[in-house]
């Protein structure tokens, strides 16, 4: 073989490697992307990286201490470099956030090597002139066709392969009345929506104080009562435990305000909160209460979640608070652009529909109708490009001041579906119960 070093990248897997001992949890991100310890080039890191996905195979944590103890018992401490070595690994590494990217690198370089090789041996054939050309001939193009296999690219579907998934989904469209992505049981909403979409990018915008966040909350208790669907939720504005109270309150129909100065007036009311709060303890429902989360976090814990329990909803709020690597940027629509596309990757990657919150630009205060219009998302940048569908809230009691009116009565409230890549757009009208952060039927 020609003397040529051959492509390697040892410090993508010393950065791979180091990050799976300080971070465990990544090994979800390694194993989405297939990495094989063959595709490592040093002996020592193979060896490493195989221990690490025996331990994680045995649902045993990965450290330093458990996987320098697992290469000691198979003789191989000393092998790869000693106890120092492993700690040298993890010098450096304060996050994981680029370990798909080591992945790939990785990856990339065993497949020059393999291409390397294959070629290397079908020139010493060519320059033997043993055996038949014909044979040489196919043995070459194999072995090529063997070396782009193992690429990592998306396969064509075949015609037989889309008609039969097209078909099991009217099959399944036709036994679950048209409904083929994840119920909130708002009939109208549902029938238009056809349910929320798996890998759908939802923006749900309003002016501040319309109601935005208590619906989305809505939405995700209601589909997590549905057929008990995972919701992952994430709060960058709120605590947990202040979601938590909107939740039980709307879930309970118990007074907002009681629940949060915890004055309630009889026993009735406290059985209520209980009766509430056990019910809510059955969903689904897992909060994140990160400030400042950035999109690199938020696939982590999606991933993670995914694995351990399954996910069938992500709810953000809201987008523009999500922290980016370029976060003192001056060109504020270029980073929540870049947001917006990766929130639609993060859709598609864990197969869900994604509702992410959005702010509105002031302009909609300048006009006499003061219906949000797409024009009017804030920062905009790609955010109507990416999403599936755009919905707007709207109030008209937002901007009448009738100082007859019960401030806690339930309100009719516009839920403007502005724009739906796969179907029609349409205003459904729900009435909104401020006491108790709920969102009902208008007819009810």
């Amino acid at each position: 073989m020609n003397p040529k070093i051959l492509p390697a990248s040892i410090e993508a897997e010393k950065s791979l490697l180091g990050s799976l001992l300080v971070y465990p949890d990544a090994i979800t991100t390694v194993f989405q992307l297939n990495l094989s310890p063959q595709e490592f080039f040093t002996e020592n890191h193979k060896i490493i990286y195989q221990r690490i996905l025996e331990l994680n195979k045995n649902r045993k944590v990965c450290d330093l201490t458990t996987v320098s103890t697992i290469l000691s018992n198979y003789g191989e401490l000393e092998i790869i470099g000693g106890l120092n070595y492993l700690y040298e690994l993890t010098l450096g590494t304060i996050s994981f956030s680029n370990i798909a990217h080591y992945c790939e690198i990785i990856q990339e370089k065993a497949q020059y090597r393999a291409l390397i090789k294959t070629l290397d041996r079908s020139l010493t054939n060519s320059f033997s002139e043993q055996g038949d050309l014909l044979t040489l001939l196919n043995s070459v193009e194999k072995d090529i066709l063997t070396v782009t296999r193992t690429h990592r690219t998306s396969d064509f579907k075949t015609s037989e392969e889309v008609v039969d998934d097209v078909i099991a989904q009217l099959e399944s469209l036709k036994t679950n009345n048209g409904i083929s992505g994840i119920k909130v049981n708002y009939p109208v909403l549902d029938a238009i929506t056809n349910g929320f979409q798996r890998g759908d990018l939802i923006i749900l915008a309003a002016r501040p104080a319309m109601g935005k966040t208590a619906f989305a909350l809505n939405l995700g208790l209601r589909a997590s009562k549905n057929d008990n669907n995972v919701v992952a939720m994430f709060s960058l504005e709120m605590s947990a435990d202040s979601l938590m109270k909107r939740l039980i309150s709307s879930e309970g129909k118990i007074d907002s305000y009681k629940m949060r100065t915890g004055q309630f007036e009889n026993d009735k009311e406290i059985n209520q909160l209980y009766e509430a709060a056990s019910r809510m303890k059955n969903y689904q429902i897992f909060i994140d209460e990160t400030a400042g989360i950035t999109m690199n976090e938020i696939f982590a814990k999606c991933r993670k979640l995914k694995a351990d329990k399954g996910l069938d909803m992500i709810i953000i709020d809201y987008l523009q608070l999500i922290t980016t690597k370029n976060s003192k940027s001056e060109n504020r629509v270029l980073e929540v652009s870049q947001i917006s596309r990766e929130l639609k990757l993060l859709a598609r990657e864990m197969d869900c529909p994604v509702i992410a919150l959005s702010q509105l630009s002031r302009a909609v205060e300048t006009r006499s109708n003061k219906r949000p219009m797409l024009s009017d998302l804030r920062e905009s940048g790609s955010i109507e490009q990416d999403a599936d569908l755009v919905i707007f809230l709207y109030r008209d009691d937002y901007y009448q001041s009738d100082e007859s009116a019960d401030a806690n009565a339930a309100v009719p409230i516009e839920v403007n579906i502005a724009k739906h890549r796969n179907g029609r757009t349409d205003t459904v009208k729900l009435a909104f119960d401020k006491k108790f952060s709920h969102f009902g039927s208008y007819a009810e």
